[in-house]
């Protein structure tokens, strides 16, 4: 069964965009994309919220540039969830959903078999999966940046009691953290 991931970059106060959900904070620290292919190498599946999906169009331009989406996430299939009508990125494998997660997170697993379902961002969207029992992992970057307000990490009380630290290593300038969920 496959194991649902929320890997994500965070300011060391807790935020994962600033209060214009701008990412640029984020390219400004050295070390950030280590680890990423790896990661996504394991990945049969992931799903966004639509900010963060706007955000990557906008600052990216990969409606206009597809090969992008299809360097970065090959034909890996994604579950965009939004309540508007956003541009879709031409031959991308994007499903368009809202919602309860537990269906769409039903078809991600199917589609990703027995590899890592990432839920990408945003912090909402990461705590409906936690919400009902189907967020296995946290792998947060830890960035030695404080942004003060924003789009917060995960908008959700969990405590030491679904949370276990297993792993803590350094890529470049990050601290990457990760916990086991359980279901509460």
């Amino acid at each position: 069964m496959a194991k649902t991931t929320y890997y994500t970059a965070t300011s060391v106060d807790g935020f994962i965009a600033d209060e214009r959900n701008s990412l640029d904070w984020l390219f400004e620290v050295a070390g950030g994309a280590e680890g990423f292919g790896e990661f996504f190498a394991g990945v049969g599946a992931f799903a966004m919220g639509a900010t963060t999906y706007t955000w990557v169009l906008e600052h990216e331009e990969v409606v206009a540039r597809p090969e992008k989406w299809r360097e970065w996430y090959g034909s890996t299939p994604s579950w965009v969830f939004s309540h508007r009508e956003l541009p879709v990125v031409p031959g991308a494998d994007i499903r368009f959903v809202r919602g309860d997660v537990r269906p769409v997170h039903a078809e991600m697993a199917a589609a990703a078999g027995d590899r890592t379902i990432w839920i990408v961002g945003g912090g909402e969207l990461a705590g409906a999966f936690a919400d009902h029992g189907l967020l296995d992992e946290l792998v947060l970057g830890v960035a030695p940046v404080t942004l003060g307000a924003g789009a917060p990490l995960l908008p959700r009380r969990l405590t030491s009691a679904r949370l276990a630290l297993t792993d803590v290593t350094r890529s470049g300038q990050f601290a990457q953290l990760t916990y086991a969920v359980g279901r509460g």
